[in-house]
């Protein structure tokens, strides 16, 4: 059996003069959790609706499961759990009457509906709420209604298009947890333009942009890949002004930036230093604070976050359509 999951063979999709999708070719294997990253309008859902056979591409082709969107796509929605942006939830009934019809919808009945729905309700710890109405749950509760109605048929692939919208801080933190643990069994594409999301939650990246794909890496490889390192040194002012402080640094000769900013305690500035490649920077920033007399609390070394690059990838990309 083959491990890739989903195959993305040169998809595009346009509606008149407009190109949603161009030319995206990917592949994700079993038991990745892959975030689809990218703004707002660059793709991301025309693409979650192509696989989940909701919509069809202009060209090219997708198989989920080994199963082709043209030929055979009852089999593509067999094999995928789509939980959309917007869950399309019915408010008026219990959590157990919504499982019950959506496991009936996926043509589940007896005894094999009945253990589907104890699981789907344990794996999303639903069970507190199963005999409320779906009105009266908070959105947190409401989007683990939606992932267990995704999980009803034991599907092998999970599409989860925004799945922390809308949801506070603890809500968000509570699904992420979740999608991680469905995500030792499953393969899970997410799509979000949340960048905490995929840094805490998926092992793979793909971001897209105008259409296009632009990155497929992990967070880890592609913030290396396109930053130089940073490193934050934490001081006692003890008297220095902020521009004595910055100027002892400023002379390091592989210093590309130097910006300050207050530290945590009253008289602790902390100062970032951005070398000009891939230098180690560290022993310089020590001897520069032993030559000024500055105090060092702390002094740590950090790539540029998947927030730099990601605005990097995209804006290079929005200038070159342009």
């Amino acid at each position: 059996m083959s491990d890739v999951m989903i195959e993305a063979r040169d998809l595009s999709k346009s509606y008149g003069s407009v190109a949603a999708l161009r030319n995206a070719t990917f592949e994700v294997n079993r038991g990745e959790v892959v975030g689809f990253l990218g703004p707002n309008g660059a793709g991301k859902t025309t693409t979650m609706k192509i696989l989940t056979c909701f919509i069809a591409p202009s060209d090219g082709t997708a198989r989920v499961a080994g199963a082709d969107i043209f030929e055979d796509p009852i089999a593509v929605r067999e094999a995928i759990g789509y939980l959309p942006e917007s869950t399309p939830l019915y408010t008026e009934m219990l959590v157990l009457e919504y499982l019950e019809f959506a496991g009936k919808m996926r043509s589940l009945r007896g005894d094999a509906l009945r253990n589907r729905i104890r699981k789907v309700v344990e794996e999303t710890s639903l069970g507190e709420v199963v005999g409320k109405s779906i009105g009266e749950l908070s959105k947190g509760f409401r989007q683990r209604v939606g992932l267990a109605q995704a999980l009803i048929h034991e599907p092998p692939v999970l599409i989860l298009d925004e799945p922390m919208s809308g949801l506070d801080p603890n809500q968000a933190s509570e699904i992420r947890e979740l999608i991680r643990e469905i995500g030792r069994e499953r393969t899970i594409i997410l799509s979000t333009h949340n960048l905490a999301e995929v840094q805490v939650t998926c092992g793979r990246v793909l971001i897209i942009s105008n259409g296009r794909l632009v990155a497929d890496d992990t967070p880890e490889e592609l913030a290396a890949r396109a930053g130089k390192p940073r490193f934050i040194a934490t001081l006692k002012r003890n008297g220095h002004s902020a521009a004595e402080i910055r100027n002892a640094f400023s002379a390091i000769e592989d210093a590309q930036t130097v910006k300050e900013r207050d530290g945590m305690g009253p008289n602790e500035l902390v100062i970032e230093v951005v070398a000009k490649s891939q230098q180690d920077l560290r022993a310089e920033i020590f001897h520069a604070a032993v030559s000024a007399n500055l105090v060092l609390l702390g002094l740590e070394q950090r790539g540029e976050n998947l927030e730099d690059v990601f605005r990097q990838l995209t804006t290079q990309e929005t200038e070159a359509a342009s």
